[in-house]
């Protein structure tokens, strides 16, 4: 069983937010292979399914993203699964609007909620995808930037980077992370 955790924050308020970049993706993929949100008895929402005759989980904290390890270790837990099955989407200030980085592992690069990810697992050794959300931000509202909405522009430039990150969670769920780093590598 794979784990695709997005992170996010809960609640439609905060939908099209920058920071919920990790949400929308997994909004795409639940589409992309018909399946749908369901609440959980753990800290997050989840939809399962199959692609290909691989099973797969796509997990929605319901924390907040400054908690969202909760949920990483809830689902890693529930369905017996190691580390290098869960694949997290995430959002990176540091990436320019709509572009993306795939990693087998790392830190948490100032994000918080990877942060809580790694302090929830006592590892950073899990893959993730990194969409860029860009910085365009006065110094010292950091905090305000990834809490407004995307434009509609924005959201149209990140539709072509989610089709492209479709194909590599896709290849996640059947080969697991050698094969998503080999396409990656195809795609660039």
């Amino acid at each position: 069983m794979r784990i695709i955790l997005g992170v996010g924050n809960p609640g439609s308020r905060y939908k099209n937010n920058r920071h919920n970049v990790g949400f929308m993706l997994l909004d795409y993929l639940a589409k992309s292979v018909s399946v749908s949100f369901s609440p959980s008895k753990f800290d997050y929402s989840y939809s399962e399914g199959s692609f290909n005759n691989s099973d797969f989980v796509l997990v929605k904290p319901a924390t907040y993203v400054n908690n969202s390890g909760v949920a990483a270790s809830q689902a890693l837990k529930y369905y017996n699964t190691p580390i290098n099955d869960l694949l997290v989407i995430v959002d990176d200030l540091n990436l320019g609007l709509a572009s993306f980085r795939v990693r087998a592992s790392g830190g948490d690069g100032g994000h918080n909620g990877v942060y809580s990810i790694i302090y929830h697992l006592t590892s950073d050794q899990f893959p993730r995808i990194r969409i860029g959300i860009g910085n365009s931000f006065e110094k010292g509202s950091m905090a305000q930037y990834v809490l407004e909405d995307f434009s509609k522009s924005e959201i149209n430039q990140l539709e072509n980077t989610f089709g492209t990150c479709d194909s590599l969670v896709k290849e996640f769920i059947t080969g697991g992370l050698s094969s998503m780093l080999n396409l990656n590598s195809r795609l660039r």
